[in-house]
């Protein structure tokens, strides 16, 4: 996706510097054959498995990624109704649509259960409780699967851990029977599912594995009591490469991990709900540098990157490589790359050795396809940049960058 052509960054086929000057920065762009790469390695790591792979909306819900991804085969796994607006605006098939979220509120219940989406993710009693009310009051019968805790800890962030008992997700492990029973008995409802996600960038598959042998013996406890179960939810969160260190598993990993627990169950549907590791790395961010200075024992390029534009390093104190989108210096030197949000928090790489830069340069934020725009804020009053998409030479603006006029464009004066 990415390369240097003479010194000078492209993506796909087109030179990252001419997007910067005619769109503008900060300027978002994904490559397309890699978008479509990462969602054919899933495909083609679960062939053979009676599978639905639903993409994992949160992580950039930008309209044409979508409509993208819909031609392919995609479902979508959401968590809000303005997700669920997009996805079957996009042409997603209601039927591969999963719906999550610890808060559901009525009216996106309402709008789920007349778009026949195939199952609600039930997350606690009360919940369960509001869904069966509002199923009864449109005479339909909500398809629910519960999002059960296995209790194991995904070695990740402790902001993206899910799966642990005390996170607000889910339901306890030792509860599920319980609460699966009760469903059972609600007249409005069919159990349909089991659900399980551990968390997100998960980097070593094992975790899967000891979440799968809980799941199992769950499943065997719910069929042993005449509930009969059809979709085997694995959550998402394989990891991407983020750092030089990091060595993502592949699907067909995941796929080799838990199938030897669930390869029992036969006429069961496997869904998997990657996000990052479809989005993540086919998308830079790309910014100006506005100043260097130096304070005390420290340097800093100040860019026109803020939090706003991309909140990770702030919120998770995360990695993101930092690289020039022309290479016009081998000199280099140890810097902080921040914005102009006037908070401590507003950075991009810390501590990093990086080529020297000049004003005016161009530099890129590696794997900002997740959680990028999807984050993004217009806080400090910033307008937000452009998307474009690129396929080979061809650039295709997916959202326009917002105008200083559009920051009051809803408000009341």
């Amino acid at each position: 996706m990415l390369k240097y052509v003479r010194n000078e960054l492209f993506v796909e086929k087109v030179s990252v510097s001419k997007l910067a000057k005619k769109f503008g920065t900060p300027l978002y762009i994904y490559s397309q054959d890699k978008l479509e790469s990462n969602f054919n390695a899933y495909k083609t790591g679960f062939k053979g498995v009676d599978s639905i792979i639903c993409y994992a909306m949160k992580a950039n819900s930008n309209s044409a990624i979508l409509k993208l991804l819909a031609k392919i085969g995609a479902g979508a796994d959401i968590v809000s109704g303005g997700e669920l607006y997009r996805a079957l605006k996009a042409g997603i098939n209601p039927q591969k649509i999963v719906y999550s979220g610890v808060g559901k509120t009525a009216q996106e219940i309402e709008f789920a259960l007349k778009s026949n989406i195939l199952m609600f993710n039930v997350e606690s009693f009360e919940e369960l409780e509001k869904l069966n009310k509002i199923a009864g009051k449109l005479k339909k019968k909500a398809r629910i699967s519960f999002r059960v805790n296995p209790n194991v800890d995904a070695h990740t962030h402790k902001y993206i851990t899910t799966g642990k008992e005390g996170n607000k997700f889910g339901i306890r492990y030792e509860d599920a029977l319980d609460i699966y029973i009760k469903a059972s008995k609600m007249k409005n409802l069919e159990v349909v599912g089991v659900d399980s996600h551990i968390g997100s960038q998960i980097l070593d598959v094992s975790s899967f594995k000891l979440a799968a042998k809980k799941m199992s013996k769950l499943i065997d406890k719910l069929e042993a009591n005449g509930i009969k179960i059809k979709y085997i939810d694995i959550g998402g969160g394989l990891g991407i490469k983020y750092t030089a260190a990091d060595k993502p598993q592949k699907p067909i990993d995941l796929r080799k991990t838990i199938m030897p627990v669930y390869s029992k169950y036969k006429g069961k549907t496997i869904i998997v709900e990657p996000g990052r590791a479809i989005v993540g790395d086919t998308g830079i961010l790309v910014g100006e540098v506005l100043y260097r200075k130096t304070s005390g024992t420290k340097n800093f390029v100040i860019t026109n990157l803020a939090m706003n534009d991309l909140i990770r390093p702030a919120l998770y104190e995360s990695y993101h490589n930092v690289i020039p989108v022309k290479k016009s210096s081998t000199k280099q030197k140890v810097v902080d790359v921040v914005g102009p949000v006037c908070e401590s928090g507003d950075f991009i790489a810390k501590d990093r050795k990086l080529p020297v830069f000049e004003q005016g340069d161009f530099i890129a934020v590696e794997c900002a396809g997740a959680y990028g725009r999807a984050m993004a804020s217009q806080y400090n009053s910033r307008p937000r940049g452009a998307e474009v998409l690129v396929k080979g030479s061809r650039v295709k603006v997916i959202r326009k960058a917002e105008k200083i006029e559009d920051l009051m464009s809803k408000e009341i004066k």
